[in-house]
């Protein structure tokens, strides 16, 4: 093999028409590249680096005779052989939890993107579905062919168009080691290369590109999540992400790692028209790159502070209800807000209204691992129960927590089981779970099938109304001179909320005339009530224009009862929410 000083850039092994350019960090003069055999996995070649093919610690070379050849290779580093960690694909991982030996090769570039195109949902429509790809389908209860894979998500494709979704969240899809109970993946990785035991085909490359193409058929966007510990440099971490918006045409990225600065990622010129996810960020002030921004958001925080503030209103929590207004009608003007109950490191839904305290100890840790404070509530009796009383509470909580999050302004995003009730039994820190206690049980859809319907019908609701997910933040004033405020609150009286530190209760007025249907048509008049309490509340409707009068679209509670006087009122039974839309009046 005839070699020559090659590029420094990019680190590991890339082609150079029909030549291979190497390039590996390392303080020894001793090291190289090792080929093997594509067939029998063994060793071939061993390609010292010239000694003279080194800038600083990157040795750096080019080889003829490669290019046009199917084979794996390592580096080496005087006796020790080392992986690629800059490699686009490997094989020898293709089974998920078995240990073999991993080697590097070079992913077959032909796919047929035809028409695709990147959906590029604005915040204010989005609607966020969080999944684990092995967990989203792994039970027997899925019902898929390709369980647990890229394949098992394309399978479901149909599940989340129902539901609404516009984009999907993934936990990391990359390729991770899953040994000793690694079943989330937030460790250091190989950050180049989809999960190949994720893929039914065993080739990871090619049915995650199917499965991101299925989706954005769909309209729906991928988002994926990156952990990078304190040793990822942060030069890598922007030609991490480069690669995969244009080799896998991902749409987005939720960043996790302290040491990052995030104000340098998200004014890459690569990554402008890509979503970034942070948990924090200043926000204040504003650069001239926001500024221009501003009209086209791609930047949101991602932390758990609605999560916590909206949990404590839900199970009745004192001084909660003037802060959760602040939280439900937050939208920055140059950011989005990412908006949960739950997430994968906290109770699900199901968990959240039946269990006071964690139960991690499947876990093997003595239950000393994950949150303990939940924010939680379990309606009476911890864990399951027979009891019709508290199960019909808890499934009463859960379409009060779906309210709560679905009429928010910011993104709501739901995870993976919750629209229909999954449990976790208590965990919340199922991070080495790769059973049942981490995979969704499926036949809970029709066990929980009003709750999985009143969420298709809430992600309707809101999708057909945009006074209920405005682009721009509400100013609580009559700015249009039309009589009535964008949004206003209420008390058990019109026009006086009620926001002292005991109050359980606030009714909430949209006026419609802010905003506009497919452009043109004025959207409806929304009222929804708020009845955290345990006692029943009664509210006087606003009056509306003479031509228009209040319907009851939907409650979490069917005893809601309308009763008219000079003014509507509403008798709100405990724990409940109601939305009111405005209709034509009918002629008597």
């Amino acid at each position: 093999m005839f070699t020559k000083t090659g590029d420094v850039r990019p680190l590991g092994l890339s082609k150079r028409g029909k030549n291979i350019n190497a390039a590996f960090v390392s303080a020894k003069d001793d090291c190289g590249l090792v080929i093997y055999d594509f067939k029998t996995r063994k060793e071939v070649y061993r390609i010292p680096f010239p000694k003279e093919a080194r800038v600083g610690n990157i040795h750096a070379m080019e080889i003829e005779g490669l290019g046009s050849k199917r084979f794996c290779y390592q580096f080496y580093e005087e006796n020790t052989l080392i992986k690629d960690t800059y490699a686009k694909a490997f094989v020898g991982n293709e089974k998920y939890g078995e240990k073999k030996e991993v080697l590097a090769v070079f992913p077959n570039p032909k796919f047929d993107w035809g028409d695709d195109a990147n959906p590029r949902v604005p915040y204010e429509d989005a609607l966020v579905y969080l999944l684990h790809v092995r967990g989203f389908t792994k039970h027997p209860s899925s019902k898929v062919k390709s369980k647990g894979t890229f394949r098992g998500v394309i399978e479901k494709l149909n599940h989340l168009k129902e539901l609404g979704i516009t984009t999907l969240e993934l936990q990391p899809a990359y390729e991770f080691d899953e040994a000793d109970g690694n079943y989330w993946g937030y460790t250091l990785a190989d950050y180049f290369s989809p999960k190949n035991s994720y893929a039914q085909s065993k080739d990871g490359v090619k049915e995650f590109k199917e499965m991101v193409k299925a989706l954005h058929a769909e309209g729906i966007e991928v988002v994926m999540q990156f952990y990078f510990p304190n040793q990822i440099p942060e030069w890598d971490v922007l030609e991490i992400l480069r690669h995969w918006i244009t080799e896998y045409h991902v749409d987005g990225f939720h960043i996790k790692g302290n040491h990052l600065a995030m104000e340098r990622i998200k004014e890459a010129p690569a990554l402008a028209d890509t979503k970034l996810w942070f948990t924090h960020f200043e926000q204040q002030p504003l650069s001239v790159y926001d500024k221009q921004k501003e009209m086209n958001r791609t930047i949101a925080v991602y932390n758990q502070e609605y999560c916590f503030q909206m949990r404590g209103l839900l199970k009745g929590d004192e001084g909660r209800m003037e802060s959760c207004a602040k939280w439900m009608r937050l939208n920055p003007a140059y950011a989005g807000q990412i908006n949960f109950l739950t997430n994968y490191d906290m109770f699900t839904l199901q968990d959240l209204v039946s269990y006071d305290r964690k139960h991690n100890e499947a876990n093997g840790e003595n239950n000393k691992d994950g949150n303990d404070y939940n924010c939680s509530w379990n309606c009476g009796v911890e864990g399951p129960t027979k009891k019709k009383q508290v199960t019909a509470l808890r499934k009463k909580q859960m379409r009060n927590a779906l309210c709560l999050l679905m009429l928010s302004q910011g993104t709501p995003l739901i995870f993976m089981g919750d629209e229909f009730g999954n449990s976790q039994e208590g965990n919340n820190n199922p991070y080495n779970q790769d059973n049942e206690i981490g995979w969704i049980n499926w036949s809970l859809l029709e066990k929980n099938r009003e709750i999985l319907e009143f969420f298709k019908e809430l992600s309707e609701l809101r999708r057909n109304h945009p006074v209920l997910h405005p682009k721009e933040a509400f100013r609580l004033m009559d700015y249009i001179s039309c009589g009535y405020p964008d949004l206003s609150y209420h008390g058990e009286e019109p026009w006086k909320p009620c926001f002292e530190y005991h109050s359980r209760q606030l009714g909430v007025l949209l006026c419609g005339k802010y905003a506009k249907i497919n452009r043109r048509t004025e959207d409806d008049f929304f009222y929804i009530a708020y009845n955290l309490h345990w006692e029943e509340h009664s509210y006087g409707l606003p009056d509306l224009p003479k031509d228009l009068e209040w319907k009851l679209k939907m409650s979490t509670d069917e005893e809601v009862q309308i009763r008219e006087e000079k003014t509507v009122f509403v008798n709100l039974p405990p724990r409940s929410i109601a939305i009111f839309t405005s209709k034509k009046r009918e002629r008597k």
